[in-house]
């Protein structure tokens, strides 16, 4: 049995202490550094995807940074991030929203809807889904030109009650073995375009915002559940 001195056992744990806290420190080094990663990569996507859906708008400032946090039931959560491109007056020319379906067969389908100021759909992005791969999956812009479908639609076009996958007498197809994943995309930019004709004079009259704030989607395991 060792028989240690008392100054033996305080240098031992001292030295464990500091071994302790030094490991601690470098974890927490790698973690903040790796997250700040995460998040320059995020925002890099994100501005890709907010380009794709406003490259037909002449804007003149950028919308990355142009944000503001939007809650609606029909947006499908809370402080959720939207992008506005402007133009040389500032005037909103177009806004990229961020909406959840929360009906996907898997869990939310995370999107980007841009609008023009007119109402008419710029495009549709999924940026973030658990939909069943080979099926659900083709919302998907790299997978399939389904998502491109939405690309001139307004509120009045379809007419409303054809708002709907073709199952469901509406004009938008649906996939084969797959029927929910796109019925929640639909339903998910329709009511969109309804929060954006509700709240249309109040958006495009919004002054702009050009500092780091609510940048890349608010992604949390909260918002999957």
């Amino acid at each position: 049995m060792l028989n240690l001195k008392p100054r033996d056992i305080l240098i031992a744990t001292v030295l464990l202490a500091g071994f302790a806290a030094a490991g601690a420190g470098l974890v927490a080094l790698v973690q903040e550094g790796t997250e700040a990663r995460i998040a320059d990569n995020r925002m890099e996507v994100n501005r890709n995807r907010i380009a794709e859906l406003t490259g037909d708008l002449d804007y003149a400032n950028d919308p990355v940074h142009d944000t503001m946090a939007l809650s609606d039931e029909r947006l499908g959560g809370d402080n959720l991030p939207a992008w506005f491109a402007r133009d040389t007056d500032d005037n909103v020319m177009g806004i990229v929203f961020s909406a959840v379906a929360r009906d996907g067969y898997s869990g939310n389908i995370h999107l980007l809807i841009g609008v023009d100021r007119d109402g008419e759909l710029l495009g549709v992005r999924v940026s973030s889904h658990r939909e069943t791969p080979g099926l659900g999956d083709a919302i998907e812009a790299e997978r399939s030109d389904w998502i491109h479908g939405f690309e001139g639609r307004s509120l009045g076009d379809p007419e409303p009650g054809e708002w709907a996958v073709r199952r469901d007498g509406g004009v938008f197809d649906q996939f084969t073995g797959a029927t929910i994943t796109p019925r929640a995309v639909v339903r998910a930019v329709r009511r969109t375009l309804e929060y954006f004709d509700d709240y249309r004079d109040d958006l495009l009259s919004t002054a702009p915002k050009e500092e780091e704030g609510a940048v890349v989607e608010p992604l949390t395991e909260q918002d999957d559940r």
